[in-house]
């Protein structure tokens, strides 16, 4: 049976990231994807030029008419806005026994601030305690933290710890940010800490790489895949997919991750190969 997967999250209309990216990478994993949208953005691959709110309770209302009707075998939580919003998802979220992945959406690829300062409250207190895994860049953690920018493995481990005390569940801290020819990315959970390797790849096509793995995440663990091989699963899909994003040429700026890169490479194959 598969699996249904619902993404809470903001529009992106150049279909990089948010709900787009979502439901692309849902797909792609092998889920079926639903969307509740927390804002539309006005946007491109070059940055994000307005924003508009959907009202917290409409947000709960789309979530509300989901869970009336379908089974949801997981959640994914990305772009909040406000604290309003962060309130309606916890109490539309609270008490329902699904996988929740979130992903603390702070700032666009080209550094718009997609979060309010008085939202970072809201998730700590009510968000994270419903995570069964979070999902933050090192930004993102230390802002949850109110720290500095963790710069070693061994800084990205102890925010994953910290964060993780505030959390029910685990913590997947990308380390993306970090100087290097790696991309690292570390998974505090209930067992200790486990360690997940790809090669950095020179690209400026990374536009809603977070919005991507998270929800490959959730898609994953929806099929009944442990944390961790949820977490290799979707690490190895978000590669791939930034590995091809070059193929796409989407865009000036920040271009989008390649979603369908597999499927894309298996129908141009089949193409080939068969018969004229």
């Amino acid at each position: 049976m598969i699996p249904n997967v619902l993404s809470i999250a903001g529009s992106d209309p150049s279909g990089g990231a948010g709900i787009q990216a979502d439901l692309k990478s849902i797909s792609a994993n092998g889920g079926f994807a639903m969307a509740a949208l927390t804002a539309l953005t006005a946007q491109n691959t070059a940055g994000v030029s307005g924003i508009h709110l959907v009202p917290a309770e409409f947000v709960r209302a789309q979530i509300d008419a989901i869970f009336a009707d379908i089974r949801v075998d997981a959640v994914k939580i990305g772009m909040i806005a406000t604290a309003e919003i962060a309130e309606a998802v916890a109490d539309a979220l609270e008490g329902r026994a699904v996988p929740v992945v979130l992903d603390p959406v702070m700032i666009a690829k080209g550094g718009a601030a997609l979060l309010q300062p008085d939202a970072v409250a809201m998730i700590r207190t009510r968000l994270l305690p419903l995570a069964t895994v979070v999902t933050p860049n090192l930004p993102e953690a230390a802002h949850l933290l109110d720290s500095e920018i963790a710069t070693s493995r061994v800084e990205m481990e102890e925010q994953g710890r910290a964060l993780r005390a505030l959390s029910s569940g685990a913590v997947l801290i990308k380390g993306g940010h970090l100087e290097g020819a790696g991309s690292p990315d570390c998974l505090v959970f209930a067992d200790g800490c486990r360690w997940f390797e790809s090669p950095r790849r020179q690209t400026q096509n990374t536009h809603g790489t977070g919005c991507t793995l998270s929800s490959a995440l959730a898609t994953q663990i929806a099929k009944g895949a442990d944390l961790p091989k949820a977490t290799e699963a979707a690490k190895a899909y978000v590669s791939h997919a930034i590995a091809h994003a070059d193929d796409l040429r989407v865009g000036h700026g920040h271009g989008p991750t390649h979603h369908f890169a597999a499927l894309y490479a298996a129908y141009s194959s089949d193409q080939n190969g068969s018969p004229s």
